[in-house]
Parts: structure tokens; sequence; C-alpha cells
């Protein structure tokens, strides 16, 4: 699921777009997948919302490209601190699957 939302997202530019128009086309199909796996149609939720979120951090999103022009901060001074966040933000769905595996949510 998460190749087929960070495809939609990077045509669409955004996150939310991506993830709006994969779920709009795919999302009755993974519904039914989690159903038959026993997961709860919350937690697919907010794993694909993360998952989704995956690029957002990436120095073409439209999003950095904003902060860093109405901060003055180049790309060069920003990097460790967007990669921080992109490592950050694509590991924690991961982490939630692990912390619901472990104790038994899904």
């Amino acid at each position: 699921m998460k190749e087929g939302l960070q495809q939609w997202k990077c045509s669409t530019g955004s996150a939310s777009g991506g993830l709006s128009i994969a779920l709009a086309a795919s999302g009755h199909t993974y519904l039914q997948q989690a159903i038959s796996l026993g997961i709860d149609p919350q937690v697919l939720h907010r794993v694909a919302a993360m998952a989704g979120a995956g690029l957002d951090t990436l120095p073409h999103n439209g999003a950095i490209l904003t902060i860093l022009a109405i901060t003055g901060v180049t790309h060069r001074q920003a990097y460790r601190e967007i990669f921080g966040l992109t490592v950050i933000k694509v590991a924690a769905p991961f982490f939630v699957i692990l912390v619901y595996t472990w104790f038994g949510i899904v």
C-alpha cells in the first residue's frame, strides 16, 4: 500500500492529495484486506496517513521550499534537520505497527 500512496503523492505534490486519490481508487480493497486480517480500520487509517506523508520532507516539496524561503535558510544549512525529520516520519508508522503487533492490538 505504501508504494501506491507514494506514487500518487509524487503525482499530486502532497501527502494529502496522494492519500485522497489512492484511497478513493483502492481504499475499498485495502479496507477489505484489513478486515480479513483482523486489522481495525482506524489503525489502517492512521498507518496510511503516516506512511503517505513519508516524502513530505524531501527537498523538492513545496512546504519545505516555502519554509526555507521564509526563514532565509538554504537547503545546505537545513539538510541535517530535514533529514532527521524525514527519518522520523518514515520510521514512525513501522514502530506503530510493531507496537500494535507486540501488544496484540492488531
